[in-house]
């Protein structure tokens, strides 16, 4: 039987998000540490990794998409783009049916060092797949 807090809070399902959110910060922080080692601050990680990774397959984004996906606000994401071309990370592909959206992209600069990082983080992705798979395999499981 789940033990459960005066709140009326299951404690099982607290420690299987405090868990998540523990596993969540780890990989986070040692993503941002690698991704400081091969030269990217982690915020120009992100935004190549959300780039290159465009859920329709495309390697490209608008800055309305970036900001939806970042969850930041429009001004930030014009910044974060505009410093990011200054490095020359990133470039802009003008939309034939309406000039005025602009496309990211990679530069090949942005591609060589999104995947040098990408290669680096190899090991804290499958070591993050399975526990995962652990986690999801605790929350399946039926209480003793």
């Amino acid at each position: 039987m789940r033990q459960q807090t005066r709140s009326t809070v299951d404690t099982t399902d607290v420690i299987h998000v405090a868990a998540f959110r523990a596993l969540l910060r780890s990989f986070l922080r040692t993503s941002e540490e690698i991704a400081q080692a091969n030269g990217l601050t982690p915020q120009r990680h992100l935004l190549l990794l959300m780039i290159k990774g465009a859920p329709d397959g495309s390697e490209r984004a608008t800055i309305t998409e970036l900001a939806q996906r970042l969850q930041l606000a429009q001004s930030t994401v014009t910044e974060l783009v505009q410093r990011a071309e200054q490095v020359g990370l990133l470039e802009r592909e003008y939309s034939t049916a309406d000039g005025r959206i602009a496309h990211l992209r990679l530069s090949k600069e942005g591609e060589r060092l999104l995947a040098r990082v990408f290669r680096s983080h190899e090991a804290e992705r499958e070591k993050l797949r399975g526990m995962l798979a652990e986690l999801e395999a605790m929350t399946h499981a039926t209480p003793a």
